[in-house]
């Protein structure tokens, strides 16, 4: 008998708990819950093997890691359709990955080895796949909104029915020519849906003390832009968001804004030691608020799946990672004479 339990009464079930889900938020079907559950593993296993190699010395410069916050790219690709455009700053690998871009050449971008997506030339911050509709990682603070704009006025004109998904963190949100492109994507109601990535610190300074309008998604306001907040710690609620904002977007109503309320666990970058926060905030979101621990929960409970499973799936992933992490310290650095190809597009015939 346990211990803790009253003479003669019999012993707690041997069997989880019943999760109950908060009301109002959509479910998934075991199938959903399962995609989402290995996509944003292999983003975490990525992320968490990127910074033992940093640690190593085996990658370079700036390193900035996804580590909390995989439920929001994996929900938003999950509401996305073949063709539509990525593009965000310089906090991208796991973005990369969502995309469908191999990890392979993802950590071998970040050792600057001649298979990674940029040939070694990119680093963390700048890597693109044309092949999967991924046009960065920047590494200048909000720059590349004026590029996701851009890349919704090729969609308009085209008429190819694309949607540009254009992500930038909060700190970004403050930046001058976010809201120049906010007016012409308002303007030429352009198929945007700007991504506004709340993980409340910016580099290091909370959005209280940086932002006077701490609500995101009423930025575009002033324009007409529609918006909203949701909860990017949970996949569900931002996919059933994505897919509003996705919509009217394609519809040919013009941009939205959504404001995903999310946490990084690490530091702004690999040397960033956050002392802005305490240990206990950190450790408070992952127990309560994990978004990978939630659908682990929901796989177990609520859709039956042997925890054996998921730690099969887990070893699956892991094995991925590790491959992408031999491969990216073996390949050779790439030849000098790269140093002059990628300057000069040729025009074409």
């Amino acid at each position: 008998m346990d211990a803790g339990n009253e003479a003669g009464k019999p012993a707690a079930s041997a069997e989880a708990p019943q999760h109950q889900p908060a009301p109002n938020i959509p479910q998934f079907t075991k199938d959903e819950d399962l995609h989402a559950y290995r996509e944003m593993l292999l983003i975490r296993r990525f992320e968490e093997k990127a910074g033992q190699l940093y640690g190593m010395g085996l990658i370079g410069g700036f390193c900035h890691l996804y580590i909390g916050q995989e439920a929001v790219v994996v929900g938003m690709q999950m509401a996305g359709e073949d063709g539509d455009q990525n593009i965000t700053g310089y906090r991208d690998h796991g973005h990369m990955l969502a995309c469908g871009m191999e990890a392979k050449g993802v950590m071998a971008e970040l050792t600057g080895r001649r298979g990674g997506y940029s040939r070694g030339k990119g680093g963390s911050m700048h890597m693109f796949s044309r092949e999967k509709q991924f046009f960065g990682g920047h590494g200048i603070v909000g720059a590349q909104v004026s590029l996701g704009t851009g890349l919704a006025f090729a969609d308009a004109y085209l008429k190819n029915g694309k949607v540009s998904f254009t992500y930038m963190g909060d700190g970004a949100a403050n930046q001058g020519q976010v809201y120049e492109s906010f007016n012409m994507a308002a303007l030429w109601k352009l198929p945007v849906v700007y991504v506004i990535e709340n993980n409340r610190y910016a580099m290091g300074t909370s959005v209280a003390r940086a932002s006077a309008q701490t609500d995101f998604s009423k930025r575009g306001l002033s324009f007409g832009i529609p918006g909203e907040q949701v909860d990017g710690m949970d996949v569900r609620t931002v996919r059933e968001a994505a897919a509003r904002a996705i919509h009217h977007a394609r519809s040919g109503e013009g941009p939205y804004i959504l404001e995903m309320q999310t946490y990084r666990y690490r530091g702004h970058s690999m040397s960033d030691p956050a002392k802005y926060r305490t240990k206990d905030e950190v450790s408070k979101m992952r127990d309560e608020h994990d978004p990978i621990e939630m659908v682990r929960k929901r796989l177990i409970e609520a859709h039956g799946v042997p925890e054996a499973d998921l730690k099969g799936i887990d070893a699956k992933v892991r094995e991925i990672v590790n491959e992408s992490a031999d491969f990216a310290t073996h390949d050779p650095e790439p030849d000098p004479s790269e140093l002059w190809t990628d300057i000069l597009l040729e025009a074409r015939a």
